[in-house]
């Protein structure tokens, strides 16, 4: 993968994002995990272009992001729809996700991200915080936590972008 700057990028983050989905990973590239995620954002915050990711506490990668400073997003073209949806229907715990999902995984910026991407950010944690019914104020998000597993948000610095 070679990186490129932030000005090169053309992208839709409400299509890349919240139709296309992508893999959050965080590890190493000898003890890792990834899970499929449809929520996040890209921007600028605290004098940084940043990616803020939501995991639930029941997923497994949750670990990985509490242990680890870094982690990866990382986007793949249509062809590759499968491997987003073997991740998201599989646990770390109990499967091979890389091999089950057909994709290869590659240390890059010091985490892990995967060779079949068209796009991958690599992002340094900045901010962990727990969204609980506490921080709701619209009623309308509550039927998305029915068994109450809410998200932790991490907000990362975004320190690299690679293309194939």
């Amino acid at each position: 993968m070679q990186e490129i700057g932030f000005e090169q990028l053309e992208l839709n983050p409400f299509t890349v994002i919240g139709r296309d989905s992508f893999l959050l990973t965080a590890g190493s590239i000898s003890d890792w995990n990834t899970m499929t995620a449809g929520w996040g954002t890209l921007g600028y915050l605290w004098e940084a272009p940043v990616a803020t990711v939501f995991v639930r506490g029941s997923r497994y990668t949750l670990s990985f992001m509490e242990r680890y400073p870094r982690f990866t997003l990382s986007f793949f073209p249509p062809e590759h729809a499968k491997a987003l949806e073997f991740c998201g229907a599989n646990s770390g715990r109990t499967a091979d996700k890389a091999a089950g999902a057909g994709i290869t995984p590659i240390g890059l910026g010091g985490s892990v991200a995967f060779a079949e991407a068209n796009l991958v950010f690599v992002c340094q944690k900045m901010s962990e915080t727990l969204i609980d019914r506490s921080s709701m104020i619209d009623e309308r998000i509550l039927p998305l936590y029915p068994q109450g597993d809410w998200h932790r948000m991490f907000v990362g610095r975004i320190e690299g972008v690679y293309i194939p």
